[in-house]
């Protein structure tokens, strides 16, 4: 894969975590699991643009049944990509900052980020409650539907000079891309990027990622 040069001292990079960061998507992991029946037309009502991420996930939250120590135990048995610590700590040993970008459930993602002390901006569950929260919600995007607004640090990144990159691999990483210096694709985000002519690195693994960026 060729090298990407950049500045990192002036460099922001975000981390899509479902599908990016773990080996597969977490929560479809969790909603196989221990969801009812009906969140796989959720599922692809949203990926059809039907509804928001904010819609969908609330909706489908409703189905999960578990407790907390039951769904965090499910969510680990999905492998984080091996190349994960080390790509966030060769990035912040260049001066480049490094953020996750999630619009998932949450929580097993500050579980997986919690060692490298990464930034993360997820969605939140209350397991007091069993609410779904949405901490993160957009503030920019004209659709006003997103759970987490991946535009919204990206444009802020921006505003101070920062060159932006985006590393993702599906429908919630779509309107993200289209503000992002440089996009690192996989998956069905590679395809939609390929399709509407929005310029994209393909990669695989993190590990390709790490050595576009740093070798």
């Amino acid at each position: 894969m060729a090298r990407v040069d950049l500045d990192f001292a002036r460099t922001s990079v975000f981390l899509d975590f479902d599908g990016t960061i773990s080996t597969r998507d977490v929560g479809i992991h969790l909603l196989e699991r221990a969801g009812a029946p009906g969140w796989w037309e959720l599922h692809e009502q949203y990926e059809r643009g039907d509804i928001g991420s904010r819609e969908c996930m609330f909706d489908q939250w409703a189905l999960v049944d578990g407790d907390e120590a039951t769904l965090r135990a499910c969510a680990r048995e999905v492998e984080i990509d091996p190349s994960f610590g080390a790509l966030v700590e060769a990035l912040r040993k260049r001066g480049a900052e490094v953020t996750v970008v999630s619009d998932g459930f949450g929580f097993y993602v500050h579980d997986a980020c919690a060692a490298l002390g990464v930034d993360v901006l997820t969605n939140a569950v209350d397991f007091t409650t069993g609410e779904l929260l949405f901490p993160h919600e957009d503030r920019c995007c004209p659709c006003s539907t997103c759970g987490v607004c991946k535009q919204a640090p990206i444009k802020d990144a921006r505003d101070r000079g920062q060159t932006t990159v985006l590393v993702g691999d599906g429908a919630s990483d779509r309107k993200a891309a289209l503000l992002a210096d440089v996009v690192f694709a996989k998956d069905g985000l590679a395809s939609w990027c390929a399709t509407f002519g929005v310029p994209a690195v393909p990669f695989v693994s993190l590990a390709d990622v790490h050595h576009a960026l740093v070798g």
